[in-house]
């Protein structure tokens, strides 16, 4: 058995899988997770389980991050989860698309894992970095 950390089994493949440079997903539960994906992990319950902010702790808890891509309409939309999502990348680079191109480029990821969270816009592309 696993001491600690992901226990999820998927979501540790995933993680481990991620090379530099290549894009994974943590999304909100309205955004729709593409066919085309081959890893799409759903950990949504119910409304606010599992929280967008804790799986997205937990991620970044064993992904090295370089930059953040985030639909543009979260800054108005949904600001106070804009600002929590922005504390978790102090010195990365933070980019903004529009959402309808953040929904497009979701297509071309390595794998998405969806949270039960209702807050509108919360939803990251995580560009891998490196440990070195």
């Amino acid at each position: 058995m696993k001491k600690g950390g992901i226990l999820h089994p998927e979501l540790n493949k995933l993680i481990s899988e991620t090379g530099h440079m290549d894009r994974i997903v943590v999304t909100d539960a309205g955004l729709p997770l593409p066919e085309t994906v081959n890893t799409r992990i759903d950990l949504a319950l119910k409304e606010g389980t599992v929280p967008f902010l804790e799986l997205l702790d937990t991620v970044l808890s064993e992904l090295s991050v370089e930059k953040v891509i985030m639909a543009e309409e979260v800054k108005t939309v949904s600001p106070d989860m804009h600002e929590e999502i922005l504390k978790r990348f102090q010195g990365v680079e933070v980019e903004y698309i529009p959402h309808v191109e953040f929904k497009e480029s979701t297509k071309s990821t390595r794998g998405l894992v969806r949270s039960g969270e209702f807050t509108p816009y919360a939803n990251v592309i995580l560009v891998g970095g490196v440990v070195y």
